[in-house]
């Protein structure tokens, strides 16, 4: 199938380019770039050079899909054309994950220039939906901390185990702030500092809130995300607390041992989602697809604890668009992305 990216030069693009270039079944035969469209890829990504291909300014050759990789708004924008045209889409962005129109304008502060697709729109957090992914023909990729907090969550919300009051406490390295330049993500502002942002409310808060309803529609979350930024490059941590409803469990020790069944069941044979032993660490994902989930109980107040590791620009990003693009178009959904991670 012959692929484009849109804004092949942020780090979604990047990333979508180098898993693409060894996917058997994916042709890259155009990417643009906004500030570097008549340039070659090579000289602008060298580590980019076996493409061979020149930066445009559009999608200039048929394609059977295009990945867009543009910040919201300006990604609307210009995936709406090919989605016209009949062309399938796969965005990066947040422009296509909220279904309710004014809930994005009140998020993102701009009117949706499509908001009739947002009704046609498929959330494509892959392990949760991969009905409506394999017969979408707009796909809205997640962000990289909802994933891990919904993958952290799913089991005990579709279950109804938990109280509505979660706390998301996250993590992310920098390169989730894209490549734009700004004083937050200075080397010198950020080496050897950590800081909350976000405070008054995340623009990802409304799409946990969203898709955790869709999990159990009986389900009314209080969510309080809270992100952090942490001076490394890749890598996002959730560290999930929620309550169990009143008689779930008859002690902390009998709740630890029934969610571990609970969460090795939920995730039996996901090739992409593990259940690991202890807490998992973000450089145990760097490079690949695979999001690591550690759920536990606190054993002096019997409050579930759940921990989840991912790379912000695989499974968080490029990976997860790349494990979709398969779906939808019957590939196996393994295909590009059995890569280990990277280590040290």
């Amino acid at each position: 199938m012959k692929i484009g990216i849109i804004n092949v030069t942020g780090y979604a693009g990047i990333e979508l380019a180098r898993i693409l270039h060894r996917h058997p079944d994916a042709d890259v035969v155009s990417v643009t770039g906004r500030s570097e469209a008549g340039n070659e890829l090579a000289d602008v990504l060298p580590h980019l050079s076996r493409l061979g291909m020149t930066i445009e300014p559009e999608i200039t050759k048929s394609v059977d899909l295009v990945f867009s990789a543009l910040p919201q708004v300006a990604s609307a924008e210009a995936c709406v054309p090919f989605l016209r045209a009949g062309v399938k889409v796969i965005d990066i962005s947040a422009d296509f994950r909220l279904h309710d129109p004014a809930e994005y304008e009140e998020w993102y502060g701009k009117v949706h220039p499509a908001p009739d697709l947002l009704e046609t729109s498929v959330y494509g957090l892959t392990e949760l939906d991969r009905e409506g992914i394999t017969n979408a023909t707009l796909v809205a990729n997640p962000g990289c901390y909802p994933t891990g907090a919904l993958l952290a969550l799913a089991p005990v919300v579709s279950s109804g185990l938990v109280t509505s009051q979660v706390i998301v406490d996250a993590k992310s390295g920098v390169s989730g702030a894209g490549r734009g330049l700004s004083m937050v993500t200075h080397f010198s502002e950020v080496n050897e500092n950590v800081f909350a942002y976000g405070v008054d409310g995340h623009r990802h808060l409304p799409e946990i809130t969203q898709e955790l309803r869709r999990i159990n529609p009986r389900y009314d979350p209080k969510i309080i995300f809270q992100p952090h930024l942490i001076p490394m490059t890749r890598g996002i941590h959730d560290s999930v607390y929620a309550d169990f409803v009143d008689g779930a469990f008859d002690s902390p020790e009998q709740a630890k041992e029934r969610v571990t069944e609970l969460f090795h069941e939920y995730y039996r044979g996901e090739p992409f989602v593990r259940v690991v032993s202890k807490p998992p660490q973000t450089k145990q994902t760097w490079g690949n697809n695979d999001c690591l989930i550690y759920p536990t109980v606190d054993k002096r107040t019997g409050r579930l604890m759940v921990f989840a590791v991912l790379d912000n620009l695989v499974k968080g990003a490029a990976g997860q668009a790349v494990q979709n693009m398969n779906l939808m178009f019957g590939i196996p959904e393994t295909t590009g992305l059995e890569q280990i991670a990277v280590y040290p």
